[in-house]
């Protein structure tokens, strides 16, 4: 288990003490960064570790990677948009809050609702949220179908094929529409979606992550969107 430190003094010390913490690899990406989003994203490593050893929402051989594979991962959906102030955001299937954690740490500006049908997954989501003090993160216990609140945007990680994916969630996107791209969905996916995207072709657009993110992890990944 891989703790930076312990996990009662995360919330004592001044940022500054956090820097041997810091995620090297979001630094390296997002070098624009505050302090306050560079201390919430070096807690999630003891946090995630923590809380994995209670509830399993990481494979255990996978924590050690939390960073590239879960949390640069997660801000891939950059690669696609960057969401606007106010812009309301519905993570579909965040298991313990992917993407949508480290999304509201990047866009603190920006309202997240994120909904998992495994309680003991939104648990965590919801713990690590309230541990950073992410006033703009929602999480809700219940199958993402059953949602009936209107988003701008959902967002997703590896939840299921493209097209199930789209006929759970476009009775969820609002009209009116404030950003760059038209409201829609925009998922993290890997190896061939040829076959998902089929359907959509005349609308989709697909980002590969690699060699953006130049790491051997990313070179199967993609950023999907597709309007709705």
């Amino acid at each position: 288990m891989r703790l930076c430190r312990p996990y009662y003094l995360l919330t004592l010390l001044p940022i500054s003490i956090f820097d041997s913490c810091i995620m090297t690899l979001i630094e390296k990406y997002f070098p624009n960064l505050d302090d306050l989003q560079k201390q919430r994203f070096a807690q999630l490593q003891d946090l995630y570790t923590l809380w994995n050893s209670r509830i399993n929402v990481i494979s255990r051989k996978d924590i050690d990677e939390l960073e590239c594979h879960h949390v640069l991962h997660s801000l891939g959906i950059t690669r696609m948009i960057n969401f606007k102030p106010g812009t309301s955001i519905l993570d579909f299937g965040t298991g313990g809050g992917f993407p949508g954690i480290p999304l509201a740490i990047l866009f603190p500006g920006c309202r997240f609702t994120l909904v998992d049908s495994t309680g003991k997954k939104v648990r965590v989501a919801g713990e690590v949220a309230s541990e950073l003090g992410l006033t703009n993160v929602e999480t809700v216990h219940a199958r993402g179908e059953e949602i009936k609140s209107k988003y701008e945007f959902v967002v997703s990680r590896a939840v299921t094929n493209l097209p199930d994916l789209v006929k759970f969630v476009k009775h969820l996107i609002a009209k009116e529409s404030k950003n760059a791209l038209p409201n829609g969905l925009v998922c993290l996916k890997g190896g061939d979606v040829q076959a998902e995207i089929r359907t959509f072709r005349k609308s989709v657009i697909v980002e590969d992550l690699y060699p953006v993110f130049e790491e051997e992890f990313f070179k199967t990944k993609k950023v999907i969107y597709l309007p709705l």
